[in-house]
């Protein structure tokens, strides 16, 4: 797959815990890959946007099911410089092969950084 952005962010929210995998765009080799995990408690998530932030990171795409990821949204849109993508988690749900959280998280970021993703209507 072509990679379109230069970093990309991959979130998989759920009540307690985000895992979140950021893919660097290298050129023609391979992206490097950066993980990490956070809770859902306001304080970690000040830290998740620091974090992306510390690796230039803009362009994030979030998977929940419900409404975990709405804190989520609200905190890292709070500075106003991400590109936030809620994504639907059935567009993603049929693909073999992901069995753990962080491989859901560095997925969306794969799919996120070749364009592949398209974004939910957030009012």
């Amino acid at each position: 797959m072509q990679q379109i952005l230069e970093r990309s962010c991959g979130l998989d929210i759920h009540k307690d815990t985000i895992e979140a995998c950021i893919l660097i765009n290298k050129g023609a080799t391979e992206p490097e890959v950066v993980r990490e995990s956070f809770t859902t408690l306001r304080g970690d998530l000040i830290r998740l946007r620091d974090w992306l932030t510390n690796h230039s990171c803009l362009n994030v795409a979030m998977e929940s099911t419900g409404v975990f990821w709405m804190l989520v949204y609200e905190v890292l849109e709070e500075v106003g410089y991400f590109d936030l993508s809620v994504v639907n988690a059935r567009h993603m749900q049929n693909v073999p092969g992901r069995k753990t959280d962080q491989n859901d998280a560095e997925w969306i970021a794969s799919l996120h950084i070749c364009g592949l993703l398209n974004k939910s209507f957030v009012p």
